[in-house]
């Protein structure tokens, strides 16, 4: 009887077909997600117009959504390790699709924030599923890059609403942009029938044809047979307790860290998404002008994204990761200089690429750091967490905002942050992470993996 280590088949697999398929829709979901996201900062200063509020009042109905994510990461997170991430995933497709074409629809601050709050659920549900379905399913080679590239899809979503704000909110009014938002939930169908399920979920339901199946997509040179035996080292088994295993093996100390980095991050990540459009035409620029800076800023988080996966895969991962914290301080910052517009345009691509684009690495860190069985727990409650940081970023902004502070000192209270993430990242133990330590626990494995190769 053959004893296989499926961890392991897929950490070695080269890059095929199914990754790539497993690539298309994580991003894809990515990409409907990052609009979703992103279309309540393009559409604030009409939203703000049409039903006359102010500054602060904009920050709380912004947040509504970002308090629903922190529910949807840690709680849909933490599901997908129960029912499974395809049902859980295709569940956040249809909140985050339906309820935000449903914001759409509202005449009214407190509609519009209910909506969006059941929005956000979805929002921050589906990313710790997809961050965790694409990283138990990339080659160790080449895992940061994939997951990066696949997260920057939230950047092409943010850049899709950027490029639809700038011709249907003046055309048809803001709800537009909202209304389009219902589209995906036509894929459904399609997305539970292409997503392959979580390798350490069908082991523990003793699903082992689908198991087998997946393996030998996995490796097209594995052939199954009947006496095959699926293992996992004893990190990756499910657990009937997951959210306590964050906390064992010496990870609780760079489980807080992470926390903390997340929190920071999201507060940078949010505070630009929501305010960077309103900042820049109280600059000065048209709404047409400051929505493109927005676009820069999306482009730069794509480029910074999958640069800071390339980085990652050849370089170690954590102090990639805090360089790009670092400039994410340095960017910001430089955000309230006067200076010629081209160079503008340049350093909001830089502050892109340093927070969103930080984030999508922070994503792959905390991916490769949790064993399979708790992955998308432990991304789940990292984010669901740091949204904490999101929900006051539009509301601190906000206030700040309408204190009529400087610009300069706007963008600083945005760039303080990066600092002390930039020190939490420093502070994580990466002898802890299950990336470190797989080559131990694999010798758990009684017997080889037999796979004709």
């Amino acid at each position: 009887m053959r004893q296989i280590d499926v961890h392991k088949i897929a950490d070695e697999a080269k890059f095929n077909r199914f990754h790539g398929l497993v690539l298309f829709w994580c991003a894809l979901i990515i990409v409907f997600d990052g609009y979703d996201l992103a279309v309540a900062g393009i559409a604030l200063p009409s939203i703000m117009q049409e039903m006359g509020i102010e500054p602060t009042q904009a920050g709380f109905m912004v947040s509504s959504a970002l308090f629903g994510m922190m529910f949807g990461a840690i709680f849909l997170g933490t599901l997908a390790d129960r029912i499974g991430r395809r049902w859980t995933i295709s569940i956040c497709v249809v909140l985050f699709s339906v309820f935000t074409a449903a914001a759409g629809l509202t005449h009214d601050p407190l509609t519009f924030s209910v909506m969006r709050f059941l929005a956000g659920l979805g929002i921050g549900g589906v990313m710790p599923n997809v961050v965790a379905q694409m990283t138990e399913y990339s080659p160790k080679k080449i895992r940061a890059t994939l997951v990066t590239l696949m997260f920057s899809g939230y950047a092409v979503g943010g850049m899709l609403a950027a490029l639809l704000g700038k011709g249907l909110i003046e055309t048809y009014g803001w709800s537009s942009v909202f209304l389009a938002a219902g589209l995906p939930v036509v894929l459904i169908p399609i997305i539970l029938k292409s997503l392959p399920e979580s390798m350490p979920f069908l082991l523990a339901r003793g699903r082992h044809d689908e198991l087998k199946a997946i393996v030998a997509r996995l490796e097209p040179s594995f052939r199954p047979v009947a006496s095959d035996h699926f293992a996992l080292p004893t990190q990756d088994k499910a657990s009937s307790a997951p959210v306590r295993h964050l906390f064992h093996d010496g990870r609780g100390f760079s489980t807080v860290m992470f926390w903390v980095a997340f929190f920071m991050c999201l507060f940078m990540v949010y505070a630009l998404s929501s305010w960077l459009t309103k900042l820049m035409a109280s600059a000065g620029y048209s709404l047409g002008s400051a929505l493109t800076f927005v676009l820069v800023l999306n482009f730069g988080a794509m480029i910074g994204a999958v640069g800071g996966g390339w980085f990652a895969d050849r370089f170690h991962i954590k102090w990639v990761l805090f360089s790009m914290y670092v400039l994410a301080a340095i960017s910001i910052t430089l955000l309230g200089v006067k200076m010629p517009t081209a160079a503008l345009f340049l350093v909001v691509g830089l502050a892109g690429a340093s927070t969103i684009g930080t984030q999508i690495v922070t994503y792959a860190y905390v991916g490769q750091f949790y064993p399979m069985a708790i992955r998308s727990t432990g991304i789940g409650f990292a984010s669901g967490i740091g949204r904490s940081g999101a929900i006051l970023a539009p509301i601190v902004i906000g206030a700040l905002v309408a204190s009529a502070l400087p610009l300069q000192q706007n963008f600083i209270a945005i760039a303080i942050p990066a600092v002390i993430a930039a020190v939490a990242v420093a502070m994580i133990n990466h002898d802890r992470s299950a990336s470190a330590h797989h080559g131990d626990v694999s010798a758990e494995i009684p017997e080889p993996v037999l796979a004709n190769k």
